[in-house]
């Protein structure tokens, strides 16, 4: 009998982000990885956030801005869904 290592997933959650909320065409993009992710929107506001994977392989996210907006939502593989505090859908894929 051959026995083999089980590859665990160690890497982090993240990568390049593209999002766009639904109604108003707003985008935002960024880059990161784990707790250490920052997004900037086309107006320049900085969205800071984490991201945190989940035991179903699914990414939980969330991020805040600096007058206090939040943005969270999960991702599974292929599309990210997030939403804000107004109830507005922002979706996206991240690279």
């Amino acid at each position: 009998m051959i026995y083999t290592r089980q590859r665990k997933r160690t890497q982090l959650p993240g990568g390049y982000f593209h999002l766009q909320e639904e109604r108003s065409k707003t985008r935002v993009s960024g880059y990161g990885h784990g707790d250490h992710i920052k997004l900037k929107d086309e107006y320049g506001n900085i969205w800071r956030g984490s991201a945190t994977r989940n035991p179903d392989n699914s990414v939980a996210y969330r991020f805040r801005d600096g007058q206090g907006r939040t943005l969270t939502g999960v991702s599974d593989n292929v599309a990210v869904t997030l939403r804000d505090e107004k109830g507005n859908t922002w979706k996206g894929v991240v690279d």
